[in-house]
């Protein structure tokens, strides 16, 4: 297996390098390498190296986990603190290859016109429900053209100056007139001159090549407010792609994405989860003490009486909150009913005796009838009462302990949580 390269020996810089060193080796290499400026046929794998390299050593976290262990990850593949997103303009792995893609396109190269105001950049972060309950601050990391950290942004070197072109007088656009057999005939171009920009620079910078801007690695924190849906956007003025030359920059737009819970689903501003009784406990009614959403709450189920499986029981106000508001949606208890399967001896012997209570009295209001004279006199103890008695006798002779033995449960204890 071929040993990995040294990410310092890619970029040929020195392993105390400050930040600043490290981005102008590796903008000055990826200029040479990349496939739409360099016609060697290692280019494009050359490129890979360079950016690999410089994703790993521009982030302070990695580059300290890569000093240390040799492993940007750190040890046993533990990570930053931080979200790196790399789904940047809608997905797709977009890197430091499509931010070279639109820095070398800056110029307008091809008379194409420049673009000089800065794009709006799209990124997903995804958060727990828990987060979104409470809100959360979320530090993300990303790929970006950012403003030259050498010229302050103005693609003017020292000692350089920005002037308004002489061509098209800072319009950008030339008009030309051509005298065809139907008259004169007007056409409009983008400059030649200053591709568009309407300035042109007798110094430009080294580093960004008159742009103002450089791809580089950005993070900024990303507030999250409580109660946010999955789905929605929060904008970060001014995060986007940098303008050319001091213009505005673009904004980052954050779509939010909730992972799924273990305990809560969510439906609108309300959460479902279920509770679990046991059916003795639904027969007599119960309160269950169980963990809400929002860290350290404690949320009350009040379980009726004779409560029946599946029915759902309404807590207010300790579902998710409503954005911006101090109300809250309400928590949805769904109650499952479970059969007790360690009951001893003696309780299913009471409970035997209950089921046998029920079956007489069901069976005795015919049998009361027939007792009773054709005038409704009392007559002598009949057929229901000596049919209840026996039955009294055969339950507890069933459950004496020479004649019966509670079968061994194959099952007990395994359903126990640990």
């Amino acid at each position: 297996m071929e040993p990995k390269k040294d990410y310092y020996e890619v970029l040929g810089v020195d392993h105390d390098a400050d930040a600043k060193t490290i981005k102008r080796a590796f903008l000055k290499l990826a200029r040479k390498l990349h496939p739409d400026v360099s016609d060697a046929p290692d280019a494009e794998e050359r490129f890979k190296e360079v950016n690999e390299a410089y994703t790993v050593l521009s982030d302070d976290q990695k580059r300290a986990n890569y000093d240390r262990y040799g492993d940007p990850n750190g040890p046993a593949g533990f990570g930053s603190d931080y979200v790196d997103v790399s789904d940047i303009f809608g997905g797709g792995g977009f890197g430091f290859g499509d931010i070279f893609d639109s820095f070398f396109g800056g110029q307008g190269r091809g008379g194409a016109q420049a673009r000089t105001r800065g794009r709006d950049m799209g990124i997903h972060l995804r958060i727990t429900l828990a987060e979104a309950a409470a809100g959360c601050k979320k530090t993300v990391s990303y790929e970006r053209l950012a403003p030259c950290d050498d010229c302050g942004g103005t693609g003017v070197a020292e000692g350089g100056h920005a002037k308004t072109c002489d061509r098209c007088h800072g319009s950008g656009r030339v008009v030309e007139v051509q005298r065809t057999i139907f008259g004169q005939m007007q056409s409009q171009s983008t400059c030649p001159v200053c591709h568009g920009s309407g300035k042109v620079v007798d110094k430009p910078c080294e580093t960004c090549e008159g742009q103002g801007r450089t791809p580089s690695r950005e993070k900024v924190e990303v507030q999250v407010p409580a109660g946010i849906h999955s789905g929605q956007t929060l904008t970060v003025e001014g995060k986007g792609e940098a303008g050319m030359r001091g213009d505005a920059s673009g904004n980052l737009v954050v779509s939010v994405e909730i992972l799924p819970d273990e305990r809560f689903e969510r439906q609108g501003d309300d959460l479902y989860c279920t509770v679990e009784v046991d059916a003795l406990e639904a027969i007599l009614g119960t309160t269950v003490h169980m963990d809400g959403i929002l860290e350290g709450e404690r949320v009350t189920v009040e379980v009726p009486a004779g409560c029946q499986f599946g029915q759902q029981i309404i807590v207010e106000r300790r579902g998710m909150p409503r954005v911006g508001m101090i109300a809250r949606g309400n928590l949805v208890a769904v109650v499952q009913v479970r059969t007790p399967s360690d009951l001893t001896k003696k309780q299913l012997l009471e409970v035997a005796s209950i089921v046998a209570e029920r079956t007489m009295s069901d069976e005795g209001d015919g049998a009361a009838e027939a007792e009773e004279g054709p005038e409704g006199a009392a007559k002598e103890p009949g057929v229901g009462s000596k049919l209840k008695e026996e039955i009294e006798e055969e339950v507890a002779e069933h459950f004496s302990s020479d004649k019966w033995h509670a079968p061994r449960n194959p099952f007990k204890g395994k359903g126990k949580r640990k």
